[in-house]
């Protein structure tokens, strides 16, 4: 057993050690200036071959004022909701830190400095790693502020260097970005706002960031603020820092901020580029948003700057042509979104995301949610069908040559055989655009004309929840998923622009998907930030089902309803969409080094709301092998040019053909060919005439793809009528007509 005098010399060496280590920190620590933080750097972000793109950061939003300058409703606010004892603590929190140490023992991050004190000191450090020595050096600087700084210029120190969210440091810069004007004319009711947003700006600024975290929506965001809003001047009321009539006429109406505002060098597509990048970064780094804000982070991109350039000039080209809003009304508000992604990587070359904030226009439409994608949807029901079968084939995959049939207003089945009902208990019936009577017709005939009730009576018959694992396999978020009801196989869903040219890169791939990503590498100080390593590529999808969809939809191009895209003169392969009341229309499509997506719709500024695109343009309704495909083209033939046309691979047969209940018996019936007329017409003219008409016999690569029409696949045998032209289906599933329960998009 030791004896006394040695443990108690221990002690007394290790409380010796202690003091003395602790005299060296304090000795060692200077006391922070908010001149050194407003120092802080731009982030440098750069085009995929090493180009400077843009610097973009906050050194120029930031101006120190003097506390005088400071309204003292503004000193107050703070106070009473962050650190009611500022005046009277000794500038650190003990409880706190111990706190933070201890959490970071246990492997946890550290704990924010309660005390305004605190919060200064942590401001002033660019650099906000979670360690113990930035913790205990914090602790050894607040300790120094608090006895050789004035309260009113530590105060002054943490205005002065607070992040109020859009990119503004400081008091100053936060009045100028909001209000527009200088702190000094700041009311009350102004100072509270301001004071919410120290709470953390994603969650508590009217126009919401859901760029960062989805549940930071404009509604959301609004509610946060007007509750901790009235609650700061209810604090400032009760700790006498305000009059009664003060209080009165600051809380009688809340002080809505101004919009956002573009920034230097955030013109055109490079804001929806920053956007864009920035949301890959928070995503896959520990960095948090003020952080990144604060600056020094060279950021390195995926953006090919010519294709960025060429797709928007292909929409301006075609906006410029079609679209005339002094003309027509209907032309108002029309908005595009765009995405462009390599095959078998995922790197996105280039986005459209709007008119750019100098017009005001700050969502980022290629990767924004809520715009349904219509019919091209379709080929994941395709997709499902051939990899899973229908309840009827066991498992075993169907071939695109099994037929459905293609008429208007059918009855949905369920997989039991009962009608699918709405909820007055009345039979929900799908229609198409045209009531053209197309009888039994073969998937790959539906998908060239993209016929909506075969497809619906599909998905039914697949199950939409496996409709639903291929589209999510493929590269489709949760979160974009509508419910799965019939029209859900006719694309009630609403995945961003991004996600769908990545998603159709599936096919293109040949069943292999990487995820999208904007970002390949990260630095600060010249050294690398961890988790930017490019995607995996995963097989996701058997080979012969993404190639027997790409050579399906080869066809769409070649003889249905995106003919439009046949100029372009290399082999492609795509889908239209347009959705129900004619809100949205889109072309996604690809060759194998470029799948890209267009989306085109009318959206109300007030609310944010899908409007219907019916007479825009001049013409009754847009189709998504109308302008879309237009701008597609358009912008493939600039990405592409002189680049080789690799094609795609073989499609391998699919033996199973199963066809809808109901289908007709097969029977001898000579085979169309290309010189006979089609014995029937259409019941009605079409809204919308492809310039050339479909021969009865398709193109297809292989002939036993081609045996649509003579019934020698061993299907049912159909109508001549299938030779007929006609418009893309985007009917409705008649909601509100047939006391429908569904809705949604259906082109």
């Amino acid at each position: 057993m030791p004896s006394w005098r040695l443990v108690s010399g221990l002690c007394l060496f290790f409380f010796g050690s202690l003091v003395a280590a602790v005299g060296v920190g304090y000795a060692m620590v200077g006391i922070p200036s908010e001149n050194t933080a407003a120092k802080s750097q731009n982030n440098v972000y750069y085009w995929s071959n090493g180009d400077q793109m843009v610097a973009t950061g906050t050194g120029a939003n930031r101006q120190n004022i003097t506390i005088a300058q400071i309204p003292e409703a503004m000193q107050w606010s703070v106070i009473s909701a962050e650190n009611k004892s500022f005046y009277t603590d000794s500038g650190v929190d003990p409880m706190g830190i111990a706190r933070a140490l201890a959490n970071m023992a246990k492997g946890g991050q550290t704990q924010g400095g309660s005390t305004i004190t605190q919060q200064f000191v942590k401001n002033t450090y660019l650099s906000q790693e979670q360690t113990v020595t930035r913790k205990f050096k914090e602790m050894f600087i607040s300790i120094k502020v608090g006895t050789q700084l004035s309260k009113q210029q530590v105060l002054q120190g943490y205005l002065n260097t607070s992040y109020y969210g859009r990119g503004a440091y400081g008091i100053q810069a936060a009045a100028q970005t909001y209000y527009g004007v200088d702190a000094v004319k700041l009311t009350p009711s102004q100072c509270a706002f301001l004071a919410a947003l120290l709470k953390g700006p994603t969650y508590y600024d009217p126009i919401g960031a859901t760029s960062i975290d989805p549940a930071a929506d404009a509604k959301s965001n609004t509610a946060r603020s007007k509750a901790r809003w009235s609650w700061i001047l209810e604090q400032m009321h009760d700790d006498k820092r305000i009059t009664d009539a003060e209080y009165q006429t600051a809380i009688k109406k809340y002080p809505m901020p101004q919009g956002l505002k573009a920034t230097k060098g955030m013109t055109g597509q490079i804001s929806y580029l920053v956007d864009t990048a920035k949301k890959y970064v928070l995503n896959h780094s520990n960095i948090s948003q003020t952080e990144f804000d604060q600056g020094g982070y060279q950021i390195y991109t995926t953006f090919q700057k010519d294709k960025v350039n060429e797709l928007s000039a292909a929409v301006k080209k075609i906006q410029k042509d079609r679209i005339d809003p002094k003309k027509r009304d209907l032309d108002k508000y029309v908005q595009f979104g765009a995405a462009s992604v390599v095959p078998k990587d995922g790197a996105i070359v280039a986005l459209y995301g709007g008119d750019g904030y100098e017009n005001g226009h700050f969502t980022n439409n290629a990767d924004t949610s809520g715009v349904p994608v219509g019919s091209t949807w379709k080929p994941f029901v395709l997709a499902a069908a051939m990899e899973y079968g229908t309840y009827k084939t066991d498992g075993v995959g169907i071939s695109p040559l099994s037929k459905y049939n293609g008429d208007d207003h059918l009855k949905v089945r369920n997989q039991d055989g009962t009608y699918v009902l709405n909820k007055d208990n009345s039979i929900f019936y799908q229609n198409n655009e045209s009531k053209y009577p197309w009888g039994y017709i073969t998937l790959r005939k539906a998908m060239e004309q993209s016929i909506n009730t075969p497809f619906v009576q599909l998905g039914m018959d697949v199950g939409n929840s496996k409709v639903r694992d291929v589209a999510k396999a493929s590269g489709i978020l949760d979160d974009s998923f509508a419910t799965l009801n019939p029209s859900f196989a006719i694309g009630t869903s609403t995945p961003s622009a991004i996600r769908m040219a990545d998603a159709y890169a599936t096919f293109a791939a040949s069943g292999k998907q990487a995820d999208p990503y904007s970002v390949t590498a990260v630095k600060q100080g010249g050294q690398p930030v961890s988790g930017f390593a490019k995607p995996a590529v995963k097989q996701v999808m058997p080979e012969n089902v993404a190639n027997n969809v790409t050579n399906t939809l080869e066809n769409v191009i070649q003889n249905g309803t995106a003919e439009n895209a046949k100029v372009l003169g290399r082999s492609a392969a795509g889908k239209t969409g347009t959705t129900d009341s004619n809100k949205s229309a889109w072309f996604v499509g690809y060759t194998q080094q470029l799948s890209t997506s267009i989306a085109m719709f009318r959206e109300n500024p007030k609310d944010a709301q899908l409007l219907s695109m019916n007479g825009t343009a001049g013409v009754a309704s847009i189709h998504g092998g109308d302008i879309p495909t237009a701008v597609w083209t358009e912008y493939m033939e600039a990405a592409l040019k002189g680049k080789s046309d690799p094609g795609f691979p073989d499609a391998t047969k699919i033996d199973k053909v199963s066809n809808e209940d109901g289908a007709p018996t097969p029977t001898p019936t000579p085979v169309v060919t290309p010189s006979e007329t089609p014995s029937e017409t259409p019941s009605e003219t079409p809204s919308e005439t492809p310039s050339t008409t479909p021969s009865a016999t398709e193109s297809c690569q292989f002939s036993w793809q081609c045996s649509d029409d003579g019934g020698t696949d061993g299907g049912a045998t159909s109508s001549p009528t299938d030779t007929a032209t006609a418009t893309e289906s985007s009917g409705t599933s008649r909601g509100s007509d047939n006391g429908g329960i569904f809705g949604g998009s259906t082109g």
